[in-house]
């Protein structure tokens, strides 16, 4: 029997819940919150990002990632340049020390989930992944490629009764 929406809405909160405990558990010995680990992650691949990229990464109001950016441009862990492709966007990239101390915050993340290793066999950990995946984007709208798709307006409707 298909569990019920609110079943699976209970298990993925809670499950996420306890994922970020755990995780914030390791970083909290670095002094470091899960969303300035989110943040260092994307900015890892050299790239550079703007502010809406790390905002949607870190799960952050833009507010609240301003604040953390300039507290980690302060620890010398991010640099701020602006985006050559457009001068109005500023894009944020690890400094050599943010490099560093994100290798070290993932090896100590990597090392405390192999823990779960016998929980999970590398099957089902991709298999789980591709269908979290695959139900995030049907909650945004998207298909199976990742196409947004035409709603019916369902989804868009204003919650409440006001008008």
């Amino acid at each position: 029997m298909a569990r019920r929406p609110q079943e699976l809405l209970h298990l993925l909160t809670r499950a996420e819940r306890l994922a970020v405990r755990r995780v914030q558990s390791v970083l909290d010995e670095f002094d470091c919150s899960v969303e300035a680990w989110r943040v260092l992650d994307l900015l890892s691949d050299g790239q550079g990002h703007n502010m809406t990229a790390l905002a949607e990464h870190a799960f952050l109001p833009a507010p609240s990632l301003t604040k953390l950016i300039d507290q980690l441009v302060d620890q010398n862990l991010v640099f701020r340049r602006v985006d050559p492709a457009d001068r109005r966007r500023v894009l944020a990239h690890l400094t050599p020390r943010g490099m560093q101390r994100w290798q070290l915050l993932i090896r100590e993340v990597r090392a405390d989930w192999a823990d779960l290793g016998d929980l999970l066999t590398s099957e089902e950990t991709e298999r789980l992944g591709d269908l979290l995946e695959r139900m995030a984007d049907a909650f945004e709208g998207r298909g199976p490629a990742g196409v947004r798709r035409v709603t019916t307006g369902r989804g868009e409707r204003a919650v409440g009764r006001a008008r």
